[in-house]
C-alpha cells in the first residue's frame, strides 16, 4: 500500500513524460508499482485489509463469547450494562446480551468479506476487469463493522461490573490446584509421571469425601504420597495457587499489574481512561 500506482494508466502505461517518483513523493508514498499491467489488476491491498480486519474479528468474537458466558445466569461473574443489553420479547426477567451477541455474529459478516473478494479476484486475467468495482463494498463495510465492534466492545469492558464474591466462590470449582500439588510434589524431586497420578488419586479423594483440596488433612495426604508435608498448604489454596505465577505473560497477580504497568506505558495513547 506504500507503493504509488499513478502513471500506469490503463494497463501499459503513458506516452507523457510523467515524473512518477516525483509524484509518489508528493503524495506521501515510499515509491512506485513497478508493473503498470499489475498495478491495474491488484486488489493484494483490499484482500490483506479484509484479512487483518478477520483476524480482529476472531479475537473480537472470542472476547464476545466470553463476555456472554460470563454474563450468563449460570455463571454469573459479571454484569453487563444496561444501556447495551435488552430485555426479552417474552420473559421479562431476561437481561440478553446484545451488544456482545451482535458483534460475534457480526465475524461471519467481515470473513464473508474476504472470502467475497478472493473469489472475485481467483479466477481474473492480468490487468483492469470490471468485476474488480466489486471491491469497494467488503472493503468499506468491513472497515466500518469492525471499527463499530470496537467500539461496542470498547463500551461493554467500560461498562460492565465484575462480580467479585461469584469470582472468589466460582475458583474453588474443578479443584483448579491439581496441577500445583503435582508441580509440588515434583519440586520435592518425585518424576512429574508419578506425581501426576498422585495428584488425581487426591482429587478423587476429595471428591469423595467432598472437600475441597484445603480441607483435606495431611494425613489424607500423606496416604497417597510421603512427600506431602505442612508446606503443601501454600499452594491448596488456590489464591496461593495462582499467585505462584509471576513469570512475564503469568497470570499471577504480580505479573498481571506488571502487565497494566507495561500496557499502560507502550499501548494506550492521550488518556489512558479511553
Amino acid at each position: 500500500m506504500d507503493v504509488c500506482p499513478l502513471g500506469s494508466g490503463a494497463l501499459g502505461g503513458t506516452t507523457f513524460p510523467v515524473d512518477r517518483d516525483f509524484v509518489a513523493k508528493k503524495l506521501g508514498f515510499g515509491g512506485v508499482t513497478r508493473n503498470s499491467i499489475d498495478a491495474v489488476s491488484d486488489r493484494d491491498f483490499v484482500a490483506e485489509i479484509l484479512a487483518a480486519l478477520s483476524l480482529i474479528m476472531v479475537h473480537l468474537s472470542r472476547f464476545a463469547e466470553d463476555l456472554i458466558l460470563w454474563s450468563s445466569a449460570y455463571a454469573r461473574l459479571i454484569e453487563l450494562p444496561d444501556a447495551l443489553t435488552t430485555g426479552s420479547s417474552m420473559m421479562p426477567q431476561k437481561k440478553n446480551p446484545d451488544g456482545a451477541e451482535l458483534t460475534r455474529g457480526k465475524a461471519g459478516r467481515v470473513f464473508g468479506h474476504l472470502m467475497g473478494i478472493l473469489t472475485v479476484l481467483k479466477g481474473l486475467p492480468m490487468a483492469y476487469n470490471r468485476d474488480l468495482q466489486e471491491d469497494k463494498v467488503p472493503l468499506f463495510d468491513g472497515l466500518k463493522t469492525v471499527a463499530d465492534c470496537l467500539r461496542m466492545m470498547t463500551l461493554l469492558v467500560k461498562g460492565m461490573k465484575p462480580n467479585e464474591d461469584r469470582m472468589k466462590e466460582a475458583i474453588h470449582w474443578g479443584y483448579l490446584q491439581a496441577t500445583d500439588v503435582a508441580d509440588y510434589l515434583v519440586r520435592k524431586g518425585v518424576p512429574f509421571r508419578s506425581a501426576h497420578e498422585v495428584a488425581g488419586k487426591v482429587v478423587s479423594h476429595a471428591i469423595e469425601k467432598g472437600k475441597m483440596l484445603s480441607e483435606l488433612k495431611l494425613e489424607e495426604l500423606k496416604r497417597y504420597h510421603p512427600e506431602f508435608e505442612e508446606d503443601v498448604y501454600e499452594i491448596l489454596f488456590v489464591e496461593r495457587g495462582v499467585d505462584q505465577r509471576k513469570g512475564t505473560g503469568m497470570t499471577g497477580r504480580e505479573a498481571v499489574l506488571a502487565h497494566i504497568a507495561y500496557a499502560e506505558a507502550h499501548y494506550f495513547r492521550g488518556n489512558k481512561e479511553d
